[in-house]
């Protein structure tokens, strides 16, 4: 994983080609099935635009796009499009955040979550790719986080957390998410209702730590999921901030305050669900608990610290009206 001063060393995306025409690189999860030949959308889209040939490089089991978004650097493209699930683009970002590189996605995973944030096609990877190369640009955040006071950090753009919701990415059924999609999710999340709070010790921007009961703590950039449910109403991913939400469900009927808080957005004086804003968090637990970063499970831990990078990442998105709920200052 990339530390903080090799970010910052790392080339940018304007050198020479050759040509002296702009180019692409396409990194792309040749796993996931479409019925659009994204490569060949990129290279018409190049053609129609005056750019040269795009670089095409394919993930692998072992990279899943570190090394595929240094080759592109080391390359000179002027864009990056990461085309595959949420773990492929939050691996090409990890590697392109704190760079001058502009990153644009195609979604093809079964979460999508940044796609479905920023309006970009979940459904149609040929509308993707023409916005990758002719939306627009926007410089976003990203959050850093250190697991078990690990030396390197990683990033995340959407949401990362500790405990229920890390459970529920971590024990998703892959067969399933084949033949149902996002809706896996839910048979997971059911599968993993029982359980006991843990006894957690959080601090906010560095101020007096306090102590909870929880089943989960989970930071976020921006705030929709799957099927349009907003878990972090209001938040934005330009804003220089966090939202921090903490789950902490009582008694029997505990999951139904979670959910019936969660869709009034956050209102109310149910301690179920609290909600804090910040620039960094620190989380301490007395016993392991599982943890994902933008879906990707990491494995199990007792710590993790946040820390919210201000303007990290250009970004491409669509051109149009984006919710102020994703970005603070929406374009016309």
């Amino acid at each position: 994983m990339p530390t903080e001063a090799t970010l910052e060393a790392a080339p940018g995306p304007l050198a020479d080609t050759g040509s002296g025409r702009r180019r692409a690189a396409l990194i792309v999860n040749p796993i996931k099935i479409t019925t659009v030949d994204v490569e060949a959308a990129v290279k018409r889209i190049s053609a129609e635009d005056g750019w040269d040939d795009p670089l095409v490089i394919e993930t692998t089991a072992d990279d899943p796009g570190h090394g595929q978004a240094r080759q592109a650097l080391e390359a000179g493209v002027d864009l990056v499009i990461a085309a595959g699930g949420d773990g492929t683009v939050r691996c090409v970002a990890e590697e392109l955040a704190g760079t001058d590189a502009l990153m644009a996605l195609v979604p093809l995973g079964t979460g999508n979550l940044l796609a479905r944030n920023l309006d970009i096609a979940v459904d149609d990877p040929d509308a993707a790719v023409e916005a990758a190369f002719r939306g627009t640009e926007r410089t976003i955040d990203v959050v850093h986080v250190t697991v078990d006071r690990a030396q390197d950090a990683h990033v995340f753009l959407v949401m990362a957390g500790i405990g229920y919701d890390a459970a529920i990415m971590s024990d998703t059924r892959d067969d399933l998410k084949d033949k149902v999609g996002w809706l896996a999710y839910v048979d997971a999340g059911i599968r993993n209702l029982p359980g006991k709070p843990t006894r957690t010790t959080i601090s906010v921007d560095g101020g007096k730590p306090f102590e909870r009961r929880l089943r989960s703590v989970m930071g976020g950039n921006c705030g929709k999921i799957m099927g349009g449910l907003e878990i972090f109403p209001g938040a934005k991913i330009d804003d220089g901030l966090m939202d921090l939400m903490t789950v902490a469900p009582k008694g029997k009927l505990g999951w139904l305050a979670v959910v019936g808080k969660l869709f009034a957005r956050g209102k109310g004086k149910d301690s179920s669900l609290e909600y804090f804003q910040c620039r960094t968090a620190e989380i301490t637990l007395r016993e392991p608990l599982e943890v994902q970063l933008d879906g990707d499970p990491l494995g199990k831990a007792t710590h993790m610290a946040f820390e919210v990078k201000p303007d990290s990442l250009r970004l491409r998105m669509p051109l149009g009206y984006k919710d102020p709920a994703v970005v603070s200052e929406p374009l016309p």
